[in-house]
């Protein structure tokens, strides 16, 4: 049996990675590669293996680092079926829709000025059309019960909490008379934080394939998160600013509007408008609102309350680009949330590029920003950006909450893998900065004794 380490190995983006055992090959995950534009733009078109060649997908979660090639993944062959939990079919479903709508909009505008430049024109990875032939692979499965994907292998999804329907997937593999379980966690979400449950442990696994995205970092409480979010809201009212967020449209908006909905409700913060600017992130929602059974007893009391978790008085979700355009000749104070959540593609760009050089304003990055994105250079101070091939200066302040991540810190990873309750064969470290990996893979082996490896990119191991 060998594992290839394909994507999201040394980095946090582009998760992929395939299995083969009895002459089958099982992919896990296949997710967007986002970086430096070219090299990303080849990488993603140009998959490293014959899509004709996999058997069947197992998919963890709808997050575009990890769904978000499934489209040229079926346009150049792949046959298989995509294992993945109801939830995370729904918000394949239109973020799948989105991506390929948001490339076929960002090549438009590119070209635009290409043309006039007498150069080249770009097309885009896929399609409107190329993702709607993918979801016709998509098999929905349950948490908990075991799904045979293979004549030879079962897989059973355990509830990871990271985002609605993301799963930690543990493969049972009959190969030469022997059974081996292989774990792959997806992204580990947190326990205790709001709206979805807490991840649900696995206590039995002969190998570990496991992100590391935050491997060697802490996160604040909640209550310091809360603290946070009002100091700035506080701040931009006094100046008549904007607080820009780039937000990842499904999850991280979500829960940045929860946290929100509770300060307004707590009068913590003043009654200035709050709008999520991404027609993604209103179908998210609705989605959110369409599957109750993954949230915790902490939403679910709201609910019971008739408290709507995702709305309050001074939201606005604007889907209309007309409207979205408005945002940006408008006076603040105001906050605006708007995806993408790397700054990579999306409306966010013309949110920051018509706030950037304002001293008023402030832009919140809430999560990790891998690195050569643009959300990277803003988290670092890199002055100037590029944003659409234009030079602007970070003039606005720029805030990091690294807590409103739903990726687990290394106590977090501690308290999880600690139900492990046997030793295991190998633990493989992946889908983190070098630096984040190689610290967890030392806490692994020093916390358990288990042989943690992190693989190099395009490494296979037998196992």
């Amino acid at each position: 049996m060998n594992i290839t380490f394909m994507g999201a190995v040394h980095t946090v983006t582009g998760s992929m990675h395939i299995i083969e055992t009895n002459g089958k090959r099982i992919l896990l995950d296949c997710g967007l590669f986002q970086g430096k534009r070219k090299d990303a733009f080849e990488r993603n078109r140009t998959l490293p293996y014959d899509p004709a060649s996999i058997d069947v997908m197992v998919l963890s979660h709808a997050h575009i680092d990890h769904s978000g090639n499934i489209p040229t993944l079926v346009k150049t062959g792949f046959k298989g079926r995509i294992f993945t939990t109801s939830a995370t079919v729904d918000l394949c479903e239109i973020m799948l829709l989105d991506s390929a709508h948001i490339q076929e909009k960002d090549v438009e505008f590119v070209n635009k000025r290409r043309a006039k430049q007498g150069k080249n024109l770009f097309e885009p990875l896929y399609t409107q059309d190329d993702a709607r032939r993918a979801m016709e692979h998509f098999t929905p499965v349950f948490y908990e019960q075991p799904v045979r994907i293979l004549p030879n292998v079962e897989v059973t999804y355990h509830d990871a909490g990271h985002l609605l329907g993301s799963a930690v997937t543990t493969l049972q593999i009959s190969e030469n008379g022997s059974k081996k379980k292989i774990t792959f966690t997806g992204d580990l979400g947190r326990k205790r934080m709001p709206i979805l449950k807490d991840p649900t442990p696995v206590k039995e696994t002969d190998y570990l394939i496991t992100e590391s995205t935050y491997g060697n970092r802490l996160h604040e409480n909640e209550e310091d998160i809360k603290s946070h979010l009002t100091r700035l809201i506080t701040k931009i009212a006094f100046n008549k600013g904007k607080l820009i967020i780039p937000a990842f449209s499904v999850g991280r908006t979500q829960t940045i509007v929860f946290f929100l909905n509770q300060l307004h409700h707590e009068g913590r913060i003043p009654d200035i408008p709050v709008f999520v600017d991404s027609p993604l992130s209103t179908r998210a929602t609705e989605v959110f609102s369409k599957h109750e059974d993954y949230f915790d007893t902490e939403t679910l009391n709201m609910i019971m309350q008739g408290i709507d978790p995702f709305t309050f008085q001074t939201l606005h979700y604007v889907t209309d680009v007309e409207d979205s355009k408005k945002l940006n000749s408008m006076g603040g104070p105001a906050v605006i949330i708007s995806a993408s959540g790397m700054c990579e593609s999306g409306r966010i760009l013309h949110h920051l590029a018509n706030s950037i050089e304002n001293r008023r304003n402030t832009i919140l990055i809430i999560g990790f920003q891998a690195e050569n994105t643009l959300g990277r250079r803003l988290e670092e101070g890199l002055s100037p950006v590029k944003i659409f091939g234009e030079e602007y200066d970070i003039l606005a302040s720029v805030e990091v909450i690294d807590a409103l991540s739903a990726h687990a810190d290394r106590n977090e990873f501690a308290e999880y893998f600690d139900n492990i309750q046997n030793k295991l064969e190998s633990a493989f470290i992946v889908h983190g900065d070098i630096e984040q990996s190689n610290a967890l893979a030392e806490m692994l082996g020093s916390r358990y004794g288990w042989n943690a490896v992190v693989p190099t990119p395009g490494e296979t191991i037998q196992i």
